[in-house]
């Protein structure tokens, strides 16, 4: 689904969220539905567990989108990061960020998504030039956001299990997930 969905400038919200529950939430349900199983936990706190990794496999992706254009706080302070600024952009890859400042851009806009990610025509500047246009839509925020949404419900799926070490620890992974940028 990912490649499919590479160079594609018109994948919407939706397909992208089907791409990441298959690449990342997939992987975190079922590591969090192991221990369900492996603990003989009941239907109900394996279906909690499910919920957990899922919504906190797709927080966790929604965050590493974003990363990948920065923090959001100039160029410099994304290059000094430890993850590569760009390389979703190099690769051609239509994450979140990108959908939204595809959707919101003006038709000049479109195509110079459509040149850089579509056709794979980059030149030396347009990294940073994707950068200012996602900056111009807040698409790092909006991102956020959606990974925010996503890590509540992660909390809310824990709320079944009585307060607890595990329980405390389970959500403290979750904070760490969203607050990693910083």
């Amino acid at each position: 689904m990912q490649l499919a969905a590479a160079k594609n400038t018109s994948t919407t919200e939706d397909h992208y969220l089907k791409i990441i529950h298959a690449k990342t939430a997939a992987l975190f349900e079922s590591a969090c539905e192991m221990g369900a199983m492996i603990s003989n936990a009941s239907e109900e706190q394996r279906q909690a567990l499910h919920a957990f990794g899922h919504n906190l496999g797709i927080a966790f992706q929604l965050v590493d989108d974003a990363l990948d254009f920065g923090n959001g706080s100039g160029l410099e302070a994304q290059l000094a990061l430890d993850k590569n600024i760009g390389d979703d952009f190099r690769e051609q890859k239509i994450t979140l960020p990108i959908i939204f400042a595809y959707r919101e851009g003006s038709e000049d806009e479109r195509k110079f998504w459509d040149r850089t990610l579509k056709h794979g025509e980059q030149n030396d500047g347009d990294l940073e030039h994707a950068i200012s246009l996602l900056a111009k839509y807040d698409t790092l925020t909006k991102t956020k956001l959606r990974a925010e949404h996503y890590a509540s419900k992660a909390i809310q799926a824990m709320a079944l299990f009585p307060k607890s070490e595990m329980r405390t620890a389970l959500e403290q992974t979750v904070a760490f997930c969203i607050a990693r940028e910083k």
